[in-house]
């Protein structure tokens, strides 16, 4: 199982970025000294204090103090039929996603991360029949390797109109797709990026949502615009799924819906 992919001081650290927070608001704000600020976004675990400056960035404190005795992996696992695929890129591992019908190898990959040799040999591993590439957003990390993979398997990409990428089909929020008895529909959730998107997958013994970078095991994906908007929109398109949904995130482990509810700070 991979490790988180952001431990406590990430997760303050996005928060303030996302209210527009220094040390020293912060310090204001909590009551804290810039100094025990400065000490917890460096590293340092003080049951205290992460739970005075969790409250003043409007964290849930129960699961920052969780998530900073390192007491939280997510237990989810998904299907044989749902794969995730981690390559490196620069110094960090990124996810891609290969799910089919198990009864006639329709498939679809989202995200392509950093290598296409892991997903392809997936696909010739499992005779499978590639219809479609969805793009969760265009971020490099996860479009690497699309050129590769579109050119071996001859599959239609797919990226959001509200941030096309040149070469591939568009969709909006509320289209409908299939990969065999999967149907997949794609939910706006903003934030990280304008188009970022959310696939929620429905099959016959399937429920899962690829969510790119809006969300992470424990945490969220960085916010470059609207903060609240973001949050809200996690909520509404990811959070109100069904507890026992899988949740796919672009970085870190598969987790779940009742998972996150527990156990994320933000929500």
């Amino acid at each position: 199982m991979s490790p988180l992919e952001d431990n406590l001081s990430d997760v303050l650290g996005k928060a303030m970025r996302g209210l527009g927070l220094t040390v020293e608001g912060v310090a204001n704000k909590s009551g804290l000294s810039s100094r025990q600020v400065e000490s917890l976004l460096q590293g340092t675990f003080d049951e205290p204090s992460v739970r005075v400056m969790g409250a003043a960035l409007g964290l849930r404190e129960a699961a920052l103090v969780h998530l900073g005795r390192k007491e939280y992996q997510p237990s989810a696992t998904s299907p044989a039929n749902l794969v995730q695929v981690s390559t490196r890129y620069r110094d960090m591992s990124v996810n891609a996603y290969v799910l089919w019908d198990p009864s006639n190898r329709d498939a679809a990959i989202f995200d392509t991360g950093a290598d296409a040799s892991p997903i392809l040999a997936i696909v010739e591993r499992e005779k499978l029949r590639v219809l479609s590439i969805f793009l969760t957003h265009t971020h490099t990390d996860h479009i690497q390797a699309l050129g590769a993979l579109t050119a071996a398997l001859g599959a239609e990409a797919w990226s959001s109109a509200l941030e096309p990428l040149p070469g591939t089909q568009s969709f909006q929020p509320g289209d409908i797709f299939n990969a065999g008895c999967h149907f997949i529909r794609p939910r706006h959730t903003p934030g990280h990026t304008d188009g970022g998107t959310t696939f929620v997958i429905d099959g016959r013994a399937l429920s899962a949502a690829v969510v790119g970078d809006a969300l992470f095991a424990g945490s969220i994906g960085g916010v470059r615009k609207d903060y609240p908007q973001a949050l809200e929109s996690i909520r509404r398109e990811i959070l109100d799924l069904p507890g026992s949904t899988i949740v796919c995130p672009g970085h870190g482990p598969i987790t779940s819906v009742a998972l996150e509810k527990e156990n994320n700070p933000f929500f």
